[in-house]
């Protein structure tokens, strides 16, 4: 039997998971993210877990084939960053660190870009190839899967969704630097934005107070009827349907999955979304499936795991 590990490094904690190489989970842990010091000890402690559990398994060390790890930063291709500042690191070579460490062949992928590769492998979207997955978050992360890998680009940057322009007239920064991002206007933090503009230019009753106003609120306000949630999530829904119409006319997917805390809103979330992507995709991709993600926080380990194997 062959093993592989994959860990997702996040700036609370990092995800770890045993896998075979056939994409079975055979367990799963985390440890705490020290961002300490530029993240000084994320890397040794990874390494200390792993070996950790290699003992606790009694495998040996030929039966581990690699450590896939995606990392919240574009990754160049030799595994290494220009800066993480949500783990404190700086310029990183962060597989050659790993591989020394562990003594186990390494390889490192974006985050967004790996846990969409692991929503191909095992998710929502196992059996395809060719795959679009967003996550809509706090900001909004994105992957782009082709014939089974994941699109890094020439910077590491391929598959940044949430920074494509959808607003030029917006005059507010996005935490990239640039204005008008989707992140501005589809994460959760977006949504409140447009939600609170919206209230401040409307006076219609509604459920909504702003002294408890969430993207959750809004959207259990909209599951309700409520009016001024409706408006909220439709524009909402208008900014991401149509970047997706844009990025599915570059890409052609066979499948686009959404995941993230904010798709915990569920199948209303994918219906509003889907009316304005129909309306304005190209005509071969009018009918391309629209699905909630399923591998949840597991993603980035079965796709970090899916780096080795693939």
């Amino acid at each position: 039997m062959k093993y592989c590990f994959g860990v997702d490094v996040g700036g609370t904690t990092v995800k770890l998971g045993l896998f075979t190489v056939e994409g079975e989970l055979l367990d799963k842990w985390e440890i705490k993210t020290y961002t300490e010091n530029e993240g000084e000890r994320i890397l040794p402690d990874v390494a200390e877990a792993i070996k950790g559990k290699i003992a606790e398994k009694l495998l040996k060390a030929e039966e581990i084939c690699g450590i896939g790890v995606g990392v919240p930063a574009p990754v160049d291709k030799n595994g290494a960053i220009e800066r993480a500042a949500n783990v404190g690191w700086m310029a990183k070579e962060i597989k050659k660190e790993l591989e020394e460490l562990t003594g186990f062949p390494c390889v490192i992928g974006n985050d967004a870009n790996v846990a969409a590769l692991g929503e191909m492998w095992k998710g929502a979207g196992e059996g395809e190839k060719d795959l679009i997955m967003v996550t809509l978050g706090t900001g909004v992360g994105g992957g782009i899967i082709i014939d089974g890998h994941a699109v890094v680009g020439a910077h590491g940057a391929g598959g940044e969704i949430g920074h494509a322009c959808v607003e030029p007239e917006e005059t507010e920064s996005c935490n990239c630097g640039n204005k008008g991002c989707l992140e501005q206007m589809a994460s959760a933090t977006g949504i409140v934005r447009i939600g609170k503009k919206i209230m401040a230019e409307n006076t219609a009753e509604t459920k909504l107070h702003l002294d408890n106003f969430s993207a959750k609120t809004i959207f259990d306000a909209y599951k309700e009827g409520d009016s001024v949630a409706k408006q909220i999530v439709d524009k909402f829904a208008e900014y991401l349907g149509t970047a997706l119409a844009i990025f599915t006319c570059v890409v052609d997917p066979e499948v686009i999955v959404i995941g993230g805390g904010v798709s915990k809103a569920g199948q209303p979330l994918i219906d509003a979304v889907a009316g304005y992507y129909k309306e304005h995709a190209f005509i071969s991709c009018k009918d391309t499936p629209i699905v909630l993600a399923k591998l949840d926080n597991d993603a980035g380990i079965y796709g970090a795991a899916k780096l080795v194997v693939a």
